[in-house]
């Protein structure tokens, strides 16, 4: 073999082991939820699946408790600029980007995790179309579970709740506690241990996977199951990423996302249940709110209900459109 042959094929060969190479394509995805949430672990399951579905030509690395630097609030600013590739967003704590975000946070408007699918129906396109705008693409949503105040204070009546400062993840959910009379406090996670510890909060509203997340148990003794919002979690990627992946992958992350949300649904359902067992047996009350002390909740939080409404009207004829379906059903 000549020495010109010889150098053709080799170059040939290193052009076609960049170009494998470059076929792959090592995702960042960022999470500031704590390891051992099932939100991470099931971007982690996403991950595998994705890998095993692309054979290993997408990668995903999820890094969790806010380990690249970002706060909930700034996820989704983060993939629509590209500082990351893909996020496990907290939708409700994007609403100063849009305050359509917070349409799943209307005081009981939702009742139950089957409400909340059907009301999906009518909103998840919506959803779809504010990230799109914000150069990226859902590719799946999980709800958190049911919602609690967890407090220091043995409750039996409204005025029980006066002046109790309470953390809320997001506007909506601040302005609900408020109403009852506790004295809100919008606050990202990665403050509220310190906050508790310090005595700035003495209380908070949030799902029971987050007080397990929390160890609430170190700090507060009672569980009230108020449900009073709803609120999921989308796994996007920035637009720019997607569309450089081929037209093949592309196609296989949509189907693992659509096979798999289902299963973290119920994840999300079961993991409630276990969560709430768990801040039982380390010291914890589950404290039933009497039916009368309900209504009176929800008659406070009705203000916030119209509130919301006026303040984003697109929002209305979505939940108008979810309210007459379940009213057909």
């Amino acid at each position: 073999m000549s020495v010109f042959k010889a150098f053709i094929l080799g170059t040939a060969t290193a052009v076609a082991s960049v170009g494998a190479v470059a076929a792959e394509t090592n995702l960042r995805l960022s999470d500031v939820l704590p390891e051992g949430n099932f939100m991470v672990e099931n971007a982690r399951t996403f991950a595998d699946a994705v890998a095993e579905a692309t054979d290993d030509e997408v990668t995903i690395t999820v890094s969790a408790a806010g380990s690249l630097g970002f706060k909930g609030p700034d996820q989704l600013g983060a993939v629509r600029d590209g500082l990351v590739d893909m996020a496990d967003i907290n939708i409700s704590q994007q609403v100063g980007s849009n305050p359509l975000f917070g349409a799943e946070g209307v005081p009981f408007l939702v009742n139950s995790m089957d409400d909340l699918k059907a009301y999906h129906a009518f909103l998840r396109p919506e959803i779809e179309a504010l990230f799109e705008q914000h150069n990226q693409k859902l590719l799946y949503m999980v709800p958190s579970p049911a919602q609690y105040v967890y407090l220091n204070e043995m409750v039996d009546s409204i005025d029980d709740f006066e002046g109790i400062p309470v953390r809320g993840a997001d506007k909506n959910t601040v302005d609900i506690i408020s109403s009852i009379g506790m004295d809100g406090v919008v606050m990202p996670w990665g403050e509220l241990l310190p906050a508790l510890a310090s005595g700035r909060v003495e209380g908070v509203a949030t799902s029971a996977t987050s007080g397990v997340d929390g160890r609430f148990w170190e700090f507060l003794d009672y569980i009230y199951a108020t449900n009073h919002t709803w609120g999921s979690n989308a796994v996007t990627i920035n637009m720019d990423v997607w569309n450089s992946i081929s037209e093949e992958d592309r196609a296989a992350i949509e189907e693992v996302a659509a096979d798999l949300e289902p299963d973290f649904w119920e994840v999300s359902r079961a993991a409630d249940v276990a969560s709430v067992t768990t801040m039982e047996a380390e010291g914890m009350t589950l404290v039933p709110l009497s039916d009368e002390l309900m209504a009176e909740i929800g008659e406070r939080a009705t203000a916030v209900q119209d509130e919301f409404f006026e303040r984003v009207p697109a929002a209305l004829p979505i939940a108008e459109a979810y309210l007459q379906s379940r009213a057909n059903d």
